[in-house]
């Protein structure tokens, strides 16, 4: 049986190079190599290629190579979740490449599997597919992505037993195992090492021969970030927002696979109860979502949303990878969507992940859901605080997706789309016709039907 080397953290970063691309796993900070990136950030190493779903967090992990100045490029899903990250692509100190995050993840898998790249309707139509190949395939606009590998991968898995064989805990699996296959030298920053045999084969998730090099680093609090523990809640909660979530709360029925976006649709999630029999997704890699623990206690004992904030599993929750995650999500086993908007238009256009010149720099899952979930429903505000209307004859933020919206729910009103034209279904509590049509630029037919709010 192969026997891999156990080494330092010291000897595992000196097997990266100046101008090396580094594939660094990680959802936020959750199966994250935290120790690996502190370690080559106390290097002079540099000119890397950073490919992750986001750079870590400021200070922290990829955070500190970016401070350092050793990060030229970085490719990743969610810049966001680092202010520096964010500054340092807008200033241009630092090169990047934009991707959904489903389309990443398949990305490293293609490289990992010797497939060049591949098709994906995730995109189509978007400021992203700019300068790509488009191909219409099975009736639908496909854009092409070329796969990635990288020179030295450094992933994080709970468990290692001498011959390289992994396992991970909980949604720390999320972009570690495709990585895993997806580079020249592979290097595993684990919680354990047991004697080979230990680890059942039935539970093993990476398997040895993708494995170089493992490292023995102990797991802290203060190494997750900001998903160290359950934060006060900082929702907005008020009778609107309330309403707009009971409202959508409506469309789900018993089995419903169901992702919530961020914002307002997170406030369905505080309403759907056991008896209700809806099962919540979330993109990072879980099904069978439940509440936040009672306890407080934070991503050491628990998994974490696409949030990143700590959660409980349900009976029959089940976890996987990022690959895995976009499959149900692309192949159209997820039910609904529910997401926050910035404007829908009434060609069933949607805009919801960035505004040019505002300090945000992530798509995150939401192109993946938006063109892939069956059903699509937006949440979101009628207006913009000036009064004009985020429901308008045509988008012009950057798309999110193109004629995907399904149903829009604002304080005011409920649209939903028919043969392509845009109806006005439902008034909310308090709104008449009048405050609608003064309050939506696009144009609507009036179909009111007997509700029940």
């Amino acid at each position: 049986m192969k026997e891999v080397p156990i080494i330092t953290l010291e000897e595992a970063v000196q097997k990266v190079k100046d101008g090396d691309t580094i594939l660094c796993g990680g959802f936020g900070m959750t199966g994250n190599p935290v120790h690996l990136l502190n370690t080559l950030a106390t290097t002079t190493t540099k000119q890397l290629t950073y490919v992750g779903n986001n750079v870590g967090e400021p200070n922290l992990g990829g955070g500190k190579l970016l401070l350092n100045g050793q990060i030229s490029k970085m490719i990743g899903s969610y810049f966001t979740s680092n202010p520096d990250a964010v500054k340092a692509a807008q200033s241009g100190e630092v090169a990047y490449d934009l991707l959904p995050q489903g389309t990443l993840a398949e990305a490293i898998r293609a490289g990992g599997m010797g497939i060049g790249g591949f098709f994906t309707p995730t995109s189509a139509g978007t400021s992203l597919a700019e300068g790509r190949e488009t191909k219409v395939l099975q009736g639908e606009e496909q854009v092409f992505i070329e796969s990635l590998r990288g020179n030295v991968a450094l992933i994080r898995a709970w468990k290692a037993d001498t011959a390289g064989n992994l396992v991970y805990r909980l949604t720390e699996q999320n972009f570690n195992p495709a990585m895993a296959m997806a580079a020249d030298v592979v290097i595993a920053e684990v919680e354990e090492i047991v004697p080979v045999g230990e680890i059942s084969p039935d539970q093993i998730h990476t398997q040895g021969c993708f494995v170089d090099f493992l490292v023995q680093a102990t797991l802290k609090e203060e190494d997750l970030g900001s998903s160290a523990s359950v934060k006060g809640s900082l929702k907005k909660v008020d009778d609107a927002r309330m309403h707009m979530a009971h409202r959508a709360l409506r469309e789900l029925k018993s089995g419903n696979i169901v992702n919530l976006g961020i914002g307002i649709p997170t406030l369905v999630a505080d309403l759907i109860t056991p008896k209700d029999g809806v099962i919540l997704h979330t993109e990072n890699g879980m099904l069978g979502v439940g509440p936040a623990p009672a306890d407080g206690s934070g991503a050491m004992k628990n998994p974490v949303n696409a949030g990143k904030i700590p959660v409980t599993p349900l009976p029959g929750a089940s976890y996987f990878d990022s690959t895995i995650s976009f499959g149900m999500i692309r192949g159209k086993h997820v039910d609904v969507a529910i997401m926050g908007g910035l404007q829908v238009d009434e060609s069933q256009n949607l805009a919801n992940w960035t505004v040019p010149g505002k300090p945000l720099l992530g798509v995150g899952g939401a192109m993946d859901l938006a063109s892939g979930a069956k059903k699509l429903i937006i949440i979101m505000r009628h207006t913009n605080r000036d009064g004009s209307s985020k429901i308008l004859k045509a988008c012009n933020l950057p798309l999110t997706a193109k004629k995907s919206v399904d149903m829009v729910i604002t304080e005011l009103a409920v649209f939903e789309f028919e043969n392509g034209q845009m109806l006005l279904t439902e008034l909310m509590p308090g709104a008449s016709l009048e405050q609608v049509r003064t309050a939506t630029e696009a144009n609507f037919l009036v179909r009111l039907q007997a509700q029940t709010v």
